[in-house]
């Protein structure tokens, strides 16, 4: 029995590069992302300075007024002072995320107080400087709002954000892959949020002991960054497939996080990057959760409404987005219909 022969298959048409050049080319873009990357990055951390930085002066008007005049002298534009009577006043609005510290001018001297878990690095560059505005006085240093005992550098606080950041793209990637039904790519995004806010505290207040507060306002802050996150990278990928996963990626991570001060503060970056960073969701992130863990959620309305705005935003677009994993699975042969493409969608959608 002869076997049925097999056509030739025809050859490909249009033009292959070289591999060479291929090879050549990809070397070359990857250093040109490098040279982006390194500076957006570097540079926000290399240039770290008070911009703008709220702080307060507490005291009787002449006193008050020479400090003042000192601070502005010092460093034009660095700090946007707040008067305040007294102390009592100062306290108050480090507490009520008002200002990053206070220079207070009393009958026992001059005194910084600080709220070092609105920013350890504010704190210390402040408590460095502090003695030379005070004409050479030895300065108490009174922190209202501590750090983390656990924590006094904020360095936790800011390396458990990254993964928090990470993790929460690899979920709103992965559901857009690889899960086909719309209701269940939302119960996913949904899902994961719950379970993020459930996780955080378990991991960064029990078990690391980086972060206080209230272990349920402190989840609730951890898994709407997730939700927020994922929802956005989900979304997008929704909507505009691959390239939407790459602008969703750009947005988060590449240009997001090195914009998002979790280590330092907005007003220490150059500007208007500073401001910028807070309405992206690391951004945004990091600064809920200090709100709702060293604050006792004072400060936490803006940050709060931004990751909802993500958050709903980009489960509205898996709704209405498409119903079929993006980019997996076989290409259509040639010569497929476009009723063929939309009965294999439905099909997807049902499953």
């Amino acid at each position: 029995m002869s076997r049925p022969s097999v056509p030739p298959e025809p050859p490909r048409s249009g033009h292959r590069r070289p591999p060479y050049a291929v090879a050549v080319l990809v070397a070359a873009g990857v250093v040109l992302l490098q040279s982006l990357l390194v500076p957006l990055f570097a540079g926000p951390a290399a240039n770290l300075e008070p911009r703008d930085l709220p702080v307060v002066v507490a005291g009787p008007a002449p006193a008050t007024d020479a400090l003042i005049g000192k601070l502005t002298a010092a460093a034009p534009g660095a700090f946007e002072v707040i008067r305040l009577p007294d102390g009592t006043a100062a306290d108050q609005a480090l507490r009520d995320r008002e200002a990053y510290a206070a220079f207070v001018i009393g009958p026992d001297g001059p005194a910084l107080h600080t709220a070092s878990g609105a920013s350890p690095t504010v704190t210390a560059l402040l408590t460095q400087s502090a003695g030379q505005l005070s004409g050479g006085q030895p300065l108490r240093v009174v922190d209202v709002v501590p750090a983390d005992p656990d924590d006094p550098r904020g360095g936790g606080f800011a390396a458990g954000f990254l993964p928090l950041a990470l993790t929460s793209m690899v979920a709103g990637v992965l559901l857009a892959l690889l899960v086909a039904n719309r209701t269940a790519r939302l119960a996913g995004l949904v899902s994961f949020g719950l379970l993020a806010g459930l996780a955080g505290p378990v991991v960064l207040q029990g078990w690391l002991g980086v972060l206080p507060g209230d272990h349920l306002a402190n989840g609730a802050a951890i898994g709407l960054v997730g939700l927020a996150i994922a929802a956005t990278l989900s979304g997008l990928g929704t909507a505009l497939g691959r390239a939407g996963l790459a602008l969703g990626a750009v947005l988060v991570f590449l240009v997001g996080n090195p914009l998002s001060a979790v280590t330092a503060a907005p007003e220490l970056l150059p500007q208007p990057w500073g401001v910028v960073g807070q309405w992206l969701p690391v951004g945004a992130g990091g600064s809920l959760l200090r709100s709702t863990a060293f604050f006792d959620g004072a400060g936490a309305a803006t940050p709060l409404l931004i990751l909802v705005g993500y958050a709903v935003v980009g489960l509205v677009l898996v709704a209405v987005g498409r119903a079929r994993p993006i980019g997996l699975g076989p290409a259509p042969a040639v010569g497929t219909t476009g009723s063929d493409a939309g009965n294999a969608d439905l099909a997807a959608s049902r499953s």
